[in-house]
Order: C-alpha cells, then structure tokens, then sequence
C-alpha cells in the first residue's frame, strides 16, 4: 500500500544512495512487459516462481546533489543492484536496453520529452 511516488524515492536513495531529487513529471498510468522464456527461465532459479513480466509505474525525477552523492552501495540497507552508472540521453538508453524492455523505454520518453527540452 506504499504510494508509488514516496515509493520510487525509496528505492533511489536504497539503490544508489541518492536524496537529492525531486520529481518533475510522472507517467499516469502503469506500464508492463512480459519476460521473454530465457529470462523466465533464469529467474525461475534466481527468484523462485514462475514470473511472467513486470508492471512499473515511472516518474522523472531531476538529480539536485552532487555526483559524490551517487553510492551504488546504496544506503547498505540491501544488496547492491548496479555495478556502475552513467548520464546518458533517451537515445542512448534505448539503444542500450534489451528488446523486450524497449517499446516500455519508448513510451516513458514520449511522455517525459515535453519536461527533457
């Protein structure tokens, strides 16, 4: 029952020790993806269970701190999820993403493009 917004910082400042954000803009809706059999399959040992895909709720959110600020150690409350991180534009984030992710990756910038200029 976390609000998603209050939610999504939570897991910034979890994640990557960041506290230095404030949020510009949010997609209004969830989005998902299904996992493709490979993924499943691998996540079946990893996680247990069998999980289909995933719905994500985005938001944008401006970074006001300063780099040494960013810990991918996060705040040590889990284990670390990143093992390194970048700036990088919407262009080079999708031609980075894997496939399955991408038509997901497309639709948060087309929301997000109007507060990007």
């Amino acid at each position: 029952n976390e609000d998603p917004k209050v939610a999504a910082l939570r897991e910034l400042k979890e994640e990557t020790g960041v506290s230095s954000a404030e949020v510009l803009a949010e997609v209004p809706y969830w989005l998902t993806y299904d996992f493709p059999p490979e993924v499943r399959e691998k996540l079946k040992h990893q996680w247990g269970g069998d999980w289909k895909g995933q719905a994500q709720k985005w938001f944008l959110l401006k970074f006001t701190g300063k780099e040494e600020e960013i810990n991918l150690l996060g705040d040590k409350s889990e284990k670390p999820e990143f093992g390194e991180w970048k700036w990088m534009s919407p262009e080079q984030i999708l031609e980075r993403a894997v496939d399955f992710k991408k038509p997901v990756y497309k639709e948060v910038f087309t929301v997000f493009t109007p507060h990007l200029q």
